[in-house]
């Protein structure tokens, strides 16, 4: 596992495979962002456009949620918290143009105000740096209350095998404080790693009103409500989830290519030949050649299926379990 110095002095890691990930580390989350709504109608207006009750939501707590167009193909995946007098729907920057617009446009008729949050994001993971939000925020989130509220920043905890911090706020603080961290800082596309092996949905620019929301697990991980009111693209998830319909699923894939370092795409094997076995929304790739891939694919798919990536059809992929349950 290789390492460069940023300007900060401090040791930059490049891509480790999940097992070589250090026991406590940092990232800066540069690709990631937010879109803010803030306003008197906030909560009214949000939940009339996206997958999840914002009703049930605190200055405690986050929520998984989608935000779909009208025919409900999900124009954005996102992890929605409370920040002072702002919600802020948490999510990757290439997500974010097509949702922004269409937020605005509805939101015309509201009471909101509807921008991209200027915040920056700090990832932390392990016990040193449990111990560095103990020192500097005196309270650290956890399972019960997973999001703290320090000044003008909001830590957010999200559980998983491996678990993770979230520090959200003005550039200038986060910088202060990735100074004073004595933890390795890890490349950011480790974020992606840690998202893929959770089964946490990525959508890409490519992928934006491709799917409904079951097709990347959203109800897997209770970011879909069936007990709210009506919202965009409600009819279709809806269909989706009682007529069974649904014939995709969002799933994890492993293996290793050798001197590639490009997006690939997956084959399965069928009789004597290979097809197309479904698409690619996100990947990882480690210094070693090994590629951990999110792809939605047939719903019907085994791990007993032979998969190989099209890019080198010598190569094998397995299909690994995600760490829930889907339909």
């Amino acid at each position: 596992m290789s390492s460069s110095t940023n300007e900060s002095g401090k040791a930059t890691y490049s891509s480790p495979t999940l097992e070589q990930l250090p026991e406590s580390f940092v990232m800066k989350l540069t690709d990631f962002s937010a879109i803010s709504i803030a306003g008197d109608e906030q909560e009214k207006y949000l939940q009339g456009q996206v997958t999840c009750d914002v009703a049930s939501l605190t200055e405690h707590n986050f929520l998984t949620g989608g935000h779909c167009d009208a025919k409900g193909k999900l124009l954005s995946v996102f992890r929605l918290i409370q920040q002072q007098q702002h919600l802020l729907l948490l999510q990757p920057t290439q997500s974010i143009d097509k949702s922004l617009t269409e937020l605005k446009k509805f939101g015309v008729f509201a009471k909101v105000e509807i921008t991209q949050s200027n915040n920056s994001l700090l990832a932390c993971v392990g016990k040193k740096s449990i111990e560095f939000i103990k020192q500097k925020f005196n309270k650290v989130p956890d399972e019960l209350s997973p999001v703290v509220q320090c000044d003008d920043t909001t830590i957010v905890y999200i559980a998983g095998n491996i678990r993770r911090y979230l520090l959200i706020g003005h550039n200038e603080t986060l910088e202060k404080y990735l100074a004073e961290m004595t933890v390795p800082q890890m490349n950011e596309s480790v974020w992606t790693l840690l998202e893929i092996t959770e089964g946490f949905p990525i959508l890409p620019e490519h992928a934006v009103q491709q799917y409904v929301p079951q097709m990347l697990n959203l109800d897997a991980i209770g970011g879909i409500s069936f007990n709210k009111g009506c919202y965009l693209g409600q009819e279709t998830v809806a269909r989706m989830q009682y007529l069974g319909k649904n014939k995709k699923t969002m799933s994890l894939f492993t293996g290793t290519l050798i001197d590639f370092n490009e997006e690939v795409s997956l084959e399965k094997q069928l009789g004597d030949n290979w097809r197309n076995a479904g698409d690619t929304l996100s990947y990882y790739r480690s210094d070693s050649g090994k590629y951990y891939v999110q792809a939605v694919v047939a719903n019907d798919l085994t791990t007993d299926t032979n998969i190989r990536f099209k890019q080198q059809p010598s190569s094998t992929a397995s299909m690994i379990a995600l760490p829930y349950t889907t339909q």
